[in-house]
């Protein structure tokens, strides 16, 4: 009976899933421009929690984005997905070794789309210095606000706009969606192995 009783539990909860991001995804979905542009993936295993993106511009500038969902969820609306993403956006520039690196939220605001913003724009000198205790530059939230409006204007420009972070916050929660779904396909199938046996 125990185990009946939870097979059911794992069916509803997998319905409730299923149902509350098919609204969602519903309206925002609508966005019929191309959402990678001229970024390619480079990675999106399916049993990891990110996804690296690439592209190289004609000036010949490399940007890479690195996306993952963060935390528990914090948003119990219906309209909006559940929970943010951290983006990193690097770029570099054609024969420099300097990094400019900017960690960004990524956030549903329910029928308003999906918006990004920027928490910390850093200065690289190198790829080696990544790990370093080097300055990376004041609290993005002190800057002036016309400098953080131009930061982020300027990451718009290189391709990071609403269809990509659209695209990426949707395609992180589907994926999320699929491990947690195939999760509770092993846990059902694993308490059924045997259970006639015990009961």
């Amino acid at each position: 009976m125990k185990f009946a009783n939870m097979r059911k539990n794992v069916r509803i909860m997998k319905f409730k899933l299923v149902h509350k991001h098919t609204l969602i995804y519903g309206h925002l979905c609508n966005d019929k421009t191309e959402p990678l542009g001229d970024f390619v993936v480079d990675w999106d295993s399916p049993r990891s929690e990110d996804v690296v993106l690439r592209k190289t511009c004609n000036s010949g500038e490399e940007l890479a984005v690195t996306t993952a969902l963060l935390g528990e969820e914090t948003i119990e609306d219906d309209d909006r997905l559940p929970r943010e993403a951290l983006m990193k956006v690097c770029i570099k520039k054609p024969g420099l070794s300097s990094i400019l690196q900017f960690d960004c939220g990524v956030f549903s605001k329910g029928e308003d789309g999906i918006e990004f913003n920027i928490r910390h724009a850093h200065y690289l000198p190198s790829t080696s210095s990544l790990g370093s205790s080097l300055y990376r530059g004041p609290l993005f939230s002190t800057l002036d606000p016309q400098l953080q409006d131009e930061l982020k204007q300027y990451l718009v420009t290189k391709g990071i706009g609403k269809s990509l972070t659209n695209f990426l916050l949707l395609h992180l929660h589907k994926k999320e969606q699929n491990q947690y779904e195939n999760w509770l396909e092993k846990l059902k199938a694993y308490i059924a192995q045997g259970q006639e046996t015990d009961s």
